[in-house]
């Protein structure tokens, strides 16, 4: 009986996790097609195949599809850090899994979700805390791998010069077209600071 009810259970989050998805990844290519003012809650919900109170149940407004979205490149930072090169300091470390990281994330569509996110019509994602949602990742990782509670001031620190440098170098990448792959302009971007500090 209790390994039915966990199956039970975990098939409805299974369920629940596919459908966040799915109206989280219809709605980016929605905002791709339409524009992201021009697409409607009802347009989000059709596309995604659930009526307009199931994309209520997940998503408070079409805003938060991009929450979503930075929430997936957030965790695979916090992965890549935690699973690149502990034996460099911190701040190399993370610039180090950033650079490799960046092929990931040079793709035509990427680049479209990235301008998208910037845009001017989209203007109320402004007030969405993105360099936060990039800086908690990246001290996360960094504080498991150098859990000692005195280096949590430091190393909170880093993540914050971190999540700035990350947002400067993807700002450089889209305003020069990416003519060049992101990850000189990441390493680029963490020299300068490296060089002043």
């Amino acid at each position: 009986m209790r390994r039915a009810t966990e199956r039970t259970e975990s098939l409805r989050e299974h369920n629940r996790r596919e459908t966040f998805q799915r109206i989280a990844d219809r709605g980016i290519e929605l905002f791709l097609q339409k524009g992201y003012d021009a697409t409607t809650v009802d347009d989000l919900a059709a596309a995604a195949g659930v009526s307009r109170r199931t994309f209520f149940y997940y998503f408070k407004s079409k805003d938060e599809i991009f929450g979503a979205q930075m929430n997936i490149y957030a965790d695979v930072i916090r992965r890549a850090i935690v699973e690149g090169a502990p034996k460099l300091p911190p701040f190399d470390a993370v610039a180090a899994a950033l650079v490799k990281l960046s092929a990931h994330f040079e793709s035509p569509r990427t680049v479209a979700i990235a301008r998208l996110m910037r845009s001017s019509d989209a203007s109320s994602l402004r007030k969405l805390p993105g360099h936060l949602q990039m800086e908690q990742p990246v001290f996360d990782a960094l504080c498991e791998l150098w859990p000692e509670v005195q280096r949590r001031d430091s190393l909170r620190l880093v993540a914050m010069a971190s999540a700035g440098t990350l947002r400067f170098a993807v700002d450089k990448w889209l305003e020069s077209d990416g003519l060049q792959p992101l990850s000189r302009y990441i390493e680029d971007a963490f020299a300068r600071l490296k060089s002043e500090i």
